[in-house]
């Protein structure tokens, strides 16, 4: 079953009124800010894949090297029998890896994503590419409750599966009640393999979120693009421009759109004002030690069991397991 019309679906794709009212509500503030997970249209997916690739982007290519370093561990910690729910899917590139290893040993696999079509793409492609694995896919926002599917074969416990750096992009309180949402998917017994970006070099980060080629401005512009088509805004995108600057203090990346002008926009029936340089907050991308990130999870009800990292200390895998219920 490779067919994206054949593979079966749950859809909780959010409403327009969602991106809407979460739009309108955030351009209200009096720091404008957008919540960062409206960056992934179908279009907004395919620009942050082209930017894992980029040279100075260091996540993705640090992430995968340890994988595969470390890949017989990382299977021995999911162990057998588990059905594999992976937030965030996108393009499911990491996830071939611990596939390669892991699907014969799978009950399921379950990749949930925001994009639709970016998702069925995806998920038709893990499922043409090892045929034993059911792979059923969710469409929906990650952040929000969404209904497991019922699978053929009953699985021994729940892995969740949330490669990348996307931990990173949520407040310490709001990380931490992610985790706990997290820890309710997996249930008693169940596991979390994590993605989890270390505090590093400022000048590396500077890098990786203002690369040469524009890539992150695009996506970033894109989401400005994408509230013009569904929500008849009218956002000149000549009149914005992308930053992203280090927070030493809170430790995080900001990103933002800053007006270059003194400007009006419409969204929908509401009008907003923009004086010159003041900025639309997009993203917050937070860097964590070690000992920070064993403290929230095991605020969230998780223990962290293994911890895996590359040479340099960049970037770390984690698997946890639910201590409390």
């Amino acid at each position: 079953m490779s067919s994206t019309d054949t593979l079966p679906l749950i859809d909780c794709h959010p409403s327009t009124g969602s991106f809407r009212d979460d739009v309108v509500s955030g351009l209200a503030r009096d720091r404008k800010q957008i919540p960062s997970k409206y960056l992934y249209d179908a279009r907004g997916s395919k620009l942050f894949d082209r930017i894992t690739g980029l040279e100075e982007y260091y996540p993705t290519r640090t992430e995968a090297s340890i994988m595969r370093a470390e890949i017989d561990a990382i299977a021995s910690a999911v162990g057998d029998d588990a059905l594999l729910v992976e937030y965030g899917s996108g393009s499911s590139d990491k996830t071939t890896i611990l596939l390669d290893r892991l699907a014969d040993d799978l009950v399921g696999y379950v990749p949930v994503d925001i994009s639709r079509d970016h998702l069925l793409e995806a998920a038709a492609g893990i499922d043409a590419g090892y045929p034993s694995l059911e792979v059923r896919p969710v469409c929906a926002d990650y952040t929000s409750s969404f209904p497991l599917p019922d699978l053929v074969e009953e699985a021994m416990r729940t892995v969740v599966y949330f490669p990348g750096s996307t931990i990173g992009n949520f407040e310490e309180g709001d990380a931490v009640a992610f985790l706990r949402r997290m820890a309710r998917t997996a249930g008693p017994g169940g596991g979390l393999l994590i993605g989890v970006d270390l505090r590093k070099d400022p000048a590396i980060l500077r890098a990786a979120y203002n690369d040469r080629e524009g890539v992150t401005a695009e996506f970033n512009l894109n989401l400005l693009r994408r509230m013009n088509r569904e929500l008849d805004a009218t956002f000149d995108l000549d009149a914005f421009r992308h930053e992203a600057v280090w927070q030493p203090d809170a430790g995080c990346i900001e990103m933002h759109l800053v007006s270059q002008t003194s400007q009006h926009v419409v969204v929908g029936d509401q009008m907003f004002s923009f004086d010159e340089g003041e900025s639309i907050h997009t993203e917050y991308s937070f860097k964590f030690t070690s000992d920070q990130f064993a403290r929230m999870a095991a605020e969230a009800g998780f223990r962290i069991e293994d911890v895996w990292t590359d040479d340099q200390d960049l970037f770390s895998i984690q698997y946890a397991t639910v201590a409390a219920w």
